[in-house]
Formats: C-alpha cells, structure tokens, sequence
C-alpha cells in the first residue's frame, strides 16, 4: 500500500511510518497547522517589545517619572506585561522584560529598570 504525503500528496518512500516526502513538505505542514497560533504569539512578543522599548526610551537612568498620555501616545499597551513585583509595603510595579513602572497618582508612573534582569 503506497503512502501519500500529508503535505502535497506525493507517494512517500522508504520508512513505513514515515507521514511526508521531504523536510520541506513536513515544515510547511507543520507552518500551516501552526498558523493561527503563531500569529497570535508574534503580535504578543512584538506588543510586549514595543512597551520595552517605550519604557527604555523614556527612562534611559534607571530610574525616572512620566505622565500615562506620553506612554500612550507612544503606544505603549497596558494589557500587556511580563511579571509583576509586589513590594512589602504593597505597592505593585508592572515589569515588561526588564523594565517596569508603578503608577504614583495622578495618571504620572514611576519608571524602574529591575537590576536582577540586567547584565
């Protein structure tokens, strides 16, 4: 009983479990019933990039304030994050990677760089 490639139909040689005809044909299986997921995964990693590099533009000490329009209007995503750290004193800082900021009233943020994360 001949074997077909589950990619693009060919007959399929040699091992009996074998499922594609080349490399080519299992890596583009494998592309297209990963389609949808990679697509989400990249649009995330790429939104949390973009915040990192926001908060690494505005804060290039380690340590500065901005106010949230600026965030904004450079489109930083606030739905999107890496970590949090609780402090014992209970105040939450939002960590993208490496870079984080707290929220100090009056829509300003505090910009912190986590030390532990740089080399």
């Amino acid at each position: 009983m001949d074997k077909e490639c589950l990619s693009c139909g060919a007959k399929i040689t040699g091992r009996t479990d074998k499922k594609f005809c080349s490399e080519q044909c299992r890596n583009d299986f494998n592309n297209v019933l990963n389609k949808d997921a990679n697509n989400y995964i990249r649009s995330t990693n790429n939104t949390l990039r973009r915040n990192r590099r926001i908060l690494s533009t505005l804060n290039p000490d380690g340590k500065s304030k901005v106010h949230k329009d600026k965030l904004l209007s450079r489109g930083f995503d606030f739905n999107y994050q890496t970590s949090t750290y609780t402090t014992k004193a209970g105040s939450v800082y939002t960590f993208c990677y490496e870079q984080g900021y707290l929220p100090i009233g009056n829509d300003f943020y505090a910009l912190v760089i986590k030390k532990e994360f740089v080399d």
